[in-house]
């Protein structure tokens, strides 16, 4: 039984890569370069997202401000995920809508770029996030699924062809890989 499973996971995966392959890289070059130029600008890069999504939101920022494969200086990116004071304090005391908006609010400035992700394209406090962060004047990019995001139209948009969550993101951590391989380039060209 688990061997079924195993090969209609990595069947479909490998059909939504190949899509993804051959739809995707405009967007994500557009998206990556969104980032370089932030950075370049000396602005900031934060990201969130929920669930699997947050977690993808911290890959991204600990790539930047660690490192991705090669040793390079940590650059300036925040994840609106990991505090749990912050968010606790926003879902109790605003509602679980307001979590991203509050904090990109508070700390986004004319410049940054701010990634929201979100498979569906339907998470309320994802949208008001990159609302709020377009109304700061940061750049918006979003990664979601097929569907794009409902009611806002971020600067990128890196849209998985597919509605299945799992495999929208694995190819989101396939896309924040290419980021910072596209960030590392532009550092070792001089260019950030």
């Amino acid at each position: 039984m688990p061997s079924q499973h195993f090969a209609a996971h990595f069947k479909g995966h490998q059909q939504v890569i190949e899509a993804a392959g051959a739809s995707l890289q405009p967007a994500c070059d557009a998206a990556g370069e969104a980032i370089i130029s932030a950075i370049g600008r000396g602005g900031k890069i934060l990201a969130f997202g929920n669930g699997g999504s947050a977690t993808q939101a911290n890959h991204l920022v600990e790539e930047l401000i660690g490192r991705y494969k090669e040793t390079r200086r940590p650059l300036p990116a925040v994840s609106l995920v990991g505090d749990s004071g912050v968010i606790t304090c926003i879902a109790n005391d605003f509602g679980y809508g307001s979590l991203f908006e509050r904090q990109v609010e508070g700390l986004t400035s004319m410049g940054d770029a701010v990634v929201g992700i979100t498979t569906s394209g339907k998470s309320e406090n994802v949208i008001r996030g990159l609302k709020a962060a377009k109304d700061k004047g940061a750049v918006t990019i979003a990664l979601c699924g097929r569907n794009g995001i409902e009611g806002f139209v971020p600067d990128h948009v890196v849209a998985v062809p597919s509605e299945n969550g799992a495999y929208v993101q694995e190819v989101h951590l396939m896309v924040i890989h290419l980021w910072c391989i596209a960030v590392d380039a532009a550092i070792k060209a001089g260019g950030l």
